[in-house]
Parts: structure tokens; sequence; C-alpha cells
């Protein structure tokens, strides 16, 4: 009976979530049909009444902080059953893709930085606040870590 509310939802989110992530200077690349940028943007513009509710990017970092950022969101659960109603982030490398050789998902174009978000029925205000706050906390800490190397080197 909720369906379509949850889709609109769903979608709002999504849109507003890639936009976020588009232009943050942690994010290497952004997979959303919605983004003019989306290699398939024309296709699913004129096939599709809207551009659903997933969003998946790149980090520009390694495992590490793709881990510390996805553990770091607080509206966003961990889960490898995408589409609910409740925000829910992967990590492809450590969950669905963890039985793949990490060279295999290199060879394919897998990256161990990609993040897939199925954003919820949440406030779509409070997700994409979620995420820049983890974003920008993870370029914070990784700031004070290279200042910290300087400091040794020196």
């Amino acid at each position: 009976k909720t369906l379509e509310l949850r889709m609109e939802r769903h979608a709002e989110s999504a849109a507003r979530i890639a936009d976020a992530l588009s232009s943050h200077p942690r994010v290497r690349r952004v997979y959303f049909p919605g983004l003019p940028s989306h290699p398939g943007h024309a296709i699913a513009r004129r096939q599709m009444s809207g551009f659903g509710g997933m969003v998946s990017f790149e980090l520009d970092g390694d495992i590490d902080e793709a881990c510390a950022f996805t553990s770091s969101l607080k509206y966003f659960a961990l889960g490898e059953s995408l589409g609910g109603v409740r925000a829910l982030v992967c990590l492809p490398c450590r969950m669905t893709h963890a039985s793949i050789p990490a060279d295999t998902r290199a060879a394919l174009g897998l990256s161990d930085s990609l993040i897939r978000l199925s954003p919820g029925c949440e406030s779509t205000r409070d997700l994409v606040s979620d995420i820049v706050t983890a974003l920008d906390k993870l370029a914070e800490t990784t700031a004070r870590g290279q200042e910290e190397k300087e400091v040794v080197v020196r």
C-alpha cells in the first residue's frame, strides 16, 4: 500500500545524495543515472519516469577508509539487502563480493572503495547530512594523519 510513497522518498533522497557526493572532494566517482554526468543519463531520462533509489560511489581512498566511512554513518545500517524502509549501506568488497579474490575484483573494475547506498524513508536532509559529515570526518582524519607523517619524516 505504501510502495508509491516509499519510492518517491527513495528517489528524492537518492538524487540529493548523488548531488552531494558528486561535489565532495573525497568522492572519486558517483554512479546514479539521474546525474547528467552519468554515461546512461540520456537513455535513463527517456526510458524511466524517475531515476530510482540506489546510489553507488567510489570513495577517493582505500579499503580501510571505506570501512571507516561506512562504520561512522549514523542513519545508515550495514546491510546486503538493499531497497527497504531503513537506510542501508553496503561495502561490496567486504560483503556481497567478499568471495571474489581482490585481484579478480580489480580486473572486473570493482573498486575496494565502492560503496552502495540505499536511502530509506528517513528524512532526506538527515541522510545527506549524515553522509557529508562522515566524508568530512574522514577528510579531517586523513589530513591529520598526513600531518603526523610529515612531522615524523622531518
